[in-house]
């Protein structure tokens, strides 16, 4: 949206344009105000059916879906004379029109979004509430053209004829027979009587034809030679009802709803005008006065009224404005992830939700605010889109990596290497779960798929593992009763019998198997039982740490664990390293030591831990030794 357009709407709202200016209001004066009446009755008098309008509820159609429009059609339809609701309907035509073309335009970005290859020609949407509304639409139209051309015809017909009754009146009044003074009032009567009825006629002719009529009127009361007493009863009945009338027009003014006043005013006019007769000339122009003066102070409360409503119309102008500025700012800001947008989407909703929510705004600024509304709508889309579009290529990735696990899952859920095959399987799982989203039409079968591979697998893992663990229970009882028989186990004193009789229980517990993961602690059991039997044997740590490192490793060697060995001969080049390290920098510190003889305690002491050091690099460098002699 260009600012220039967002400014210019922003100057309409706080109405500060030169359009705004000129619509301003001005007080009307009595003249301005009698003229507005008689246009309005004019109005009314061309269709008589009009007045129904008066009785339709005003709603806001804005805020209304195009269901509820829909329905609202039908029931005008269905509960008013056409004529009476032409507003309304136009209204919601123009209502249902703006959210129809507004969901068309998005369903279709959507249709080219998922369709790169295809044109806007190959778009289709149906929308059944579409076809329903233009039936009903339809059914209107058919009944205003048949009721207006039937209205016209009426129209001209009453025209005529009402110009036929004042050429009857003229007549009355300049027929020089002597005629009865009671057959003159009596013909006045009947003529007045087929004027009442005679039916409504065009508005442009509405004003010229009443007043050629009043005009008769009162010529006849004035220059036909009537007897006083006569004409001064007829003269004071129609200053009683037009008094009466006057009073009831004061009481409009303290009616607090002042669209109905003013529709009672116009009424009161209208009866003033052609059911009351004249009044004696003294009074004539002062009782017109009275009433007139009055029909002045309900038409300014009715134009304060409507220049209220401009005002909430203008802070309306100004909300919806803002609303737009919102939805534009929206369009523009930069959003990474799903979430992020999901959130904005649920914002500009809401924002959308408010828009509709908001009355009416000033009908010069209507369809602008309403395009800028759509442009706006339409920018955000299109932002939206264009990231939805990027995460569609990069969902798509995320499906091809997927389907790659899943290969992998369907080609290892039937193997018996579960040693290797689990850390796989497991790998799979977890690589799983960070790659993104894939297009939903295959993120659920894509699922189900992998998830029945893996379940198969560790299904038949489980089965595995019971059969397993069963044997390794069993195995850690065994241990459990052996331990016993080496701590009870008393040496001989012969120190080769006694270290093959050490070696021999290393070799029958290795024997027994492995135990439960959460039962191992028996091999620390065993490992100090033997500590103890090494400390009785008196052997040297040399040749203690080589049973106990050989032990070790046999170990690992049996469950084939050479990720493990590789690591233990890591630690070891890493230790014999540190020792030797160790060694050097205390020898470089006797370097400096004055006096360094070997009574000095302080070289006494250095050599002391330089040996420690010396036999610790002897059993590092024996278990290098052995690891390197191993074919692996």
């Amino acid at each position: 949206m260009s600012e220039q357009k967002k400014d210019n709407l922003h100057e309409l709202a706080d109405g500060q344009t030169a359009e705004s200016k000129l619509n301003t209001v001005t007080p009307t004066d009595k003249e301005e105000a009698l003229d507005s009446i008689t246009a309005s009755n004019a109005e009314e008098s061309e269709d008589n059916a009009l007045h129904e309008n008066n009785d339709i509820p005003v709603l806001n159609y804005e805020k209304m879906d195009m269901d509820k429009l829909t329905n609202e059609l039908k029931n005008l339809l269905k509960n008013y004379k056409v004529s009476a609701i032409k507003e309304h309907v136009e209204e919601i035509k123009k209502e249902f029109n703006r959210k129809y073309i507004d969901l068309i335009d998005e369903k279709k970005e959507i249709f080219l979004e998922e369709n790169p290859d295809a044109s806007e020609s190959d778009f289709e949407y149906n929308l059944p509430v579409k076809q329903e509304f233009d039936k009903y639409y339809s059914e209107y139209r058919n009944k205003k053209n048949a009721y207006y051309k039937e209205l016209q015809n009426n129209l001209n017909s009453n025209l005529q004829r009402r110009l036929s009754i004042i050429e009857d009146l003229k007549k009355l009044i300049d027929d020089d027979s002597e005629q009865h003074i009671g057959d003159a009032l009596k013909k006045l009567a009947e003529i007045r009587e087929e004027w009442k009825n005679a039916g409504s006629i065009p508005r442009d002719k509405y004003n010229h034809v009443w007043n050629n009529f009043h005009f008769h009127i009162e010529r006849f009361y004035d220059q036909l030679h009537l007897d006083r007493e006569s004409r001064d009863m007829d003269f004071k009945y129609n200053l009683e009802q037009k008094q009466k009338i006057i009073l009831h027009a004061q009481e409009l003014l303290q009616e607090d709803d002042i669209i109905k006043a003013y529709r009672e005013l116009r009424t009161l006019h209208r009866i003033w005008r052609e059911e009351i007769g004249p009044v004696d000339r003294e009074v004539r122009e002062e009782i017109w006065e009275k009433f007139s003066d009055i029909s002045k102070q309900l038409h300014e409360k009715r134009e304060q009224l409507f220049e209220n409503l401009r005002k909430v119309e203008k802070e309306n102008l100004l909300l919806k404005v803002n609303i737009i500025s919102e939805i534009d700012i929206a369009s523009k800001r930069k959003m990474v992830d799903h979430s992020t947008w999901q959130k904005e989407v649920n914002n500009v909703e809401a924002l959308r939700r408010r828009f509709f929510s908001i009355g009416k705004v000033p009908i010069e600024n209507n369809e602008e605010v309403w395009t800028l509304y759509k442009l706006a709508i339409k920018n955000f889309n299109t932002h939206k889109n264009e990231f939805y579009k990027g995460l569609k290529k990069a969902q798509q990735e995320n499906y091809t990596k997927k389907l790659a696990l899943l290969d992998k899952a369907l080609e290892l859920k039937d193997s018996d290497d579960f040693k290797n095959a689990t850390p796989v399987m497991k790998q799979i799982q977890d690589k799983w779960k960070t790659i993104g989203h894939v297009p939903r039409k295959h993120s659920t079968q894509l699922w189900d798929d992998f998830r029945s591979a893996c379940n198969h697998y560790f299904d038949r893992l489980h089965k595995f593992m019971e059969v397993e663990n069963r044997e390794e229970t069993e195995a850690f009882n065994e241990k459990k009763k052996y331990l016993q028989e080496i701590k009870d186990f008393e040496l001989s004193g012969d120190h080769k019998t006694d270290l093959e009789n050490i070696k021999n229980f290393i070799n029958t517990w290795k024997s027994l198997g492995r135990v439960p993961y959460n039962k191992r602690f028996i091999e620390g059991k065993f490992n100090y039982a033997l500590d103890i039997l090494f400390d009785k044997l008196n052997m040297s740590r040399r040749e203690t740490e080589a049973v106990k490192f050989n032990n070790r490793i046999e170990s690992l060697l049996e469950q084939n664990d050479k990720k493990k060995i590789q690591n233990e001969f890591i630690f070891i080049q890493r230790k014999i390293d540190e020792i030797q390290s160790s060694i050097l920098q205390l020898e470089n510190n006797l370097a400096y030591v004055s006096n360094a003889t070997k009574d000095n305690p302080l070289v006494r002491e250095v050599n002391k831990n330089i040996e420690k050091y010396k036999d610790d690099l002897k059993i590092w460098e024996d278990k290098l030794s052995k690891l390197k002699s191993l074919e692996l």
